[in-house]
């Protein structure tokens, strides 16, 4: 009996949705913008985490960091780089100073970051070259005004032609091209291309600044890493007393882990703002339930006069909330997952796509369906048959 009430009444909320297309679909449209919002905006969150974990990862497990927040209490001069060359643990040291620049060849121009370095930098950093070669020791020390190009740059600066052997104008200044990098891609919104490396002395010329404010070192192995953290930590409280909060250095796996942390905490905050169209939804089906009520006072009285039960009128609206829902969050999960499509398709943006997160929007429309559908469904099974017949 009960399986039967329930056939009839998926057919009946179905017929009713029938009757009223336009505004059954002005009800779900907050449940698909909902469902639709949060496989989107999660997918875009957990891609960009996963996306960013692996650019740290391909950088190699023994590789440390120390950057230098506050360049103005922390003065890193390129003199002190042979003592931490001394360090046990060490391998390599590639000193880093940065600055935004305006270059050109010709009509072409553009505004890059320079990064002024040592030789080391293209094997600690792991880059690769595509053509010519990378910045040497006897550039560094002869200062000499050469630069190597992202592919970005190479590309703006010198379309179809190589520009290897030509020059370029930085800042006004004539600069020589040795070399051309390999694409890295966009790491956190920022392109790892559109850059020009170039000998640290020269640079720090460019920039008008002689402070570093990074430096990447290699360890040794992987096995050595704390030991090389350490090391480096206790020789910049020697040469910075008391000025630990000035800068930090930071292992791959330390990088990874605050990256998680903080993807995490986007992925929840940007799905905890797409739920609240579920919930504008949810309000809309059960304010639109309570009109249909209110339109349909007199069916419900002919249905109770002919021997329906409170239970069965009661089931009719709250399966009506649910078939709605229903409809509204599988919508709302094709929805999503073809914009993310299109979002990847016609963008540089990565998108994770997680069952589980599709499953837990689709089921929390389910719920608000029923949550929703539950008050107006029992103000319809309260209804006096008589009074109701009475009602025009």
């Amino acid at each position: 009996m009960i399986g039967l009430n329930l056939v009839e009444s998926i057919k009946m909320a179905f017929k009713s949705i029938k009757n009223n297309k336009i505004r059954a679909l002005l009800t779900m449209l907050g449940i698909i913008i909902g469902v639709a919002s949060v496989i989107t905006l999660v997918g875009v969150g957990q891609g960009s985490s996963q996306s960013v974990t692996e650019d740290i990862g391909s950088l190699g497990t023994n590789l440390l960091t120390l950057s230098v927040n506050d360049t103005t209490s922390v003065q890193l001069k390129e003199d002190q780089l042979t003592q931490f060359e001394e360090l046990r643990g060490i391998s390599k040291v590639a000193p880093v100073v940065t600055g935004r620049v305006s270059s050109k060849n010709g009509e072409n121009s553009t505004q890059v970051s320079i990064t002024g370095t040592n030789s080391t930098y293209l094997s600690v950093r792991s880059l690769t070259l595509s053509q010519g070669r990378f910045i040497s020791d006897m550039d560094n020390e002869l200062r000499q005004k050469v630069v190597v190009l992202g592919s970005d740059t190479a590309s703006t600066l010198f379309p179809n032609q190589n520009p290897v052997g030509q020059s370029i104008q930085v800042e006004g200044v004539s600069f020589k091209v040795v070399g051309v990098l390999e694409s890295v891609g966009t790491s956190l919104g920022m392109s790892g291309d559109s850059v020009i490396v170039a000998p640290l002395s020269t640079t720090q010329r460019v920039v008008k600044n002689t402070t570093i404010g990074t430096i990447y070192f290699q360890a040794e192995s992987e096995d050595r890493i704390n030991l090389a953290k350490f090391q480096v930590q206790g020789l910049m409280t020697t040469l910075f007393p008391n000025s630990s909060d000035y800068y930090s250095v930071s292992t791959q796996e330390d990088l990874m882990k605050t990256m998680s942390s903080v993807s995490n905490t986007m992925s929840l905050m940007l799905g905890g703002i797409a739920s609240i169209s579920l919930l504008v939804g949810g309000i809309g089906i059960m304010n639109i339930m309570l009109v249909s009520v209110s339109e349909r006072t007199k069916e419900i009285g002919i249905r109770k006069a002919i021997g329906a039960n409170r239970q069965s009128i009661l089931l009719q609206f709250l399966i009506e909330a649910i078939v709605l829902s229903t409809l509204g969050g599988l919508i709302g999960v094709f929805l999503g997952l073809g914009v993310s499509k299109l979002m990847e398709l016609f963008s540089s943006i990565t998108i994770s796509y997680s069952l589980s997160v599709t499953s837990l929007a689709f089921l929390f429309s389910l719920l608000i369906g029923v949550v929703f559908g539950v008050f107006p469904a029992n103000k319809a099974s309260k209804l006096n048959p008589i009074q109701a017949l009475r009602q025009e």
